[in-house]
């Protein structure tokens, strides 16, 4: 079975662009030109799920001719109960039938049967009676938690083994308190983020895949350049999932360590400052579709021209 992160790797190589857009929809950003169509429904919640789905189709319509990946976070679908989730799962659908690779953002974990029921239900299939099993979210990959410990992981690498699907485990994160724990030193003087991105290294021992990368997965923030260099000595040839870049503060330049020689190796998120560069150009109460997703192109061509430029500097060309 071929295996997701293959495909990551080759659809990285096609457009020359190590980018995934987060779909992360604020209701209250988003162009008005989205909402007039429902603002007289009487279930506001069905109103609102139909809005995200119409935002996020557009923007799915301009990253597939550009870009490999998108990467919905599902807290902003859940906040909106059964309907939002609903419009989570059109969304992936729709990505998935425009060619992307889908990463679920949900940073799910637990213990036991309850970390298996996650696993199966955004990388597996669930039975629905009669021995028949069927997929549910179906992303490609998966952000996961690792504080739990590594009996809590099984469930999800063991559904990547069986289905070709992958996942990113947290490992350095972009925020500015991941210090707190993140960084904290065991009584081997090493910290916390290094022991989990050792087993992230000997955890993927067990794939063999096409372009020798594996679908273990690690997050590692843009914030912290420094870190990420370092744990690409460890993990030599693991996907970085790499969050912070653009509105959280880091630069192109700050990415390159992300990579290795080979171009590949990292993918570099951007949500707002691509889902929202409307706002450079024109104000929501009168921005057009057109005009929004033109804004989205540019806002990805930038971003694209900026992580180029930065990594040709470093001798790293596709």
């Amino acid at each position: 079975m071929a295996n997701v992160v293959d495909v990551l790797n080759k659809k990285i190589k096609e457009t020359k662009a190590p980018i995934v857009v987060g779909l992360d929809p604020v209701l209250g950003e988003i162009p008005d030109c989205y909402k007039e169509k429902y603002s007289n429904m009487e279930n506001k919640f069905e109103a609102i799920a139909n809005i995200l789905f119409d935002f996020n189709k557009d923007i799915i319509d301009v990253a597939c001719k550009l870009v490999p990946a998108v990467k919905p976070q599902i807290a902003f679908y859940e906040m909106y109960g059964s309907w939002g989730m609903i419009a989570f799962e059109k969304t992936v659908k729709y990505a998935k039938e425009k060619g992307l690779i889908v990463i679920g953002d949900a940073k799910r974990n637990d213990i036991g049967n309850t970390a298996a029921a996650y696993a199966k239900a955004f990388l597996g299939k669930v039975d629905v009676g009669s021995g028949v099993e069927v997929p549910s979210y179906d992303v490609d990959f998966l952000t996961v938690s690792p504080y739990l410990g590594s009996d809590s992981l099984d469930p999800f690498i063991s559904e990547c083994e069986k289905n070709g699907k992958g996942v990113f485990i947290l490992v350095k994160t972009s925020n500015p308190k991941s210090g707190d724990i993140q960084d904290k030193v065991d009584e081997n003087g090493n910290k916390i983020y290094e022991n989990i991105a050792t087993y992230i290294e000997k955890e993927s021992e067990k794939f063999e895949t096409e372009t020798g990368y594996s679908p273990i997965g690690a997050v590692v923030g843009a914030t912290y350049p420094e870190q990420s260099i370092g744990l690409r000595k460890i993990m030599k040839k693991n996907i970085f999932l790499v969050p912070g870049y653009g509105a959280q503060g880091a630069s192109a330049s700050d990415i390159c360590g992300n990579f290795n020689e080979d171009g590949l190796g990292a993918i570099v998120n951007s949500s707002r400052g691509i889902i929202f560069a409307y706002k450079k150009v024109c104000d929501k109460a009168v921005c057009t579709k057109e005009q929004y997703m033109e804004s989205v192109e540019k806002a990805i061509d930038s971003m694209k021209t900026e992580i180029l430029n930065a990594l040709a500097q470093k001798g790293i060309n596709y």
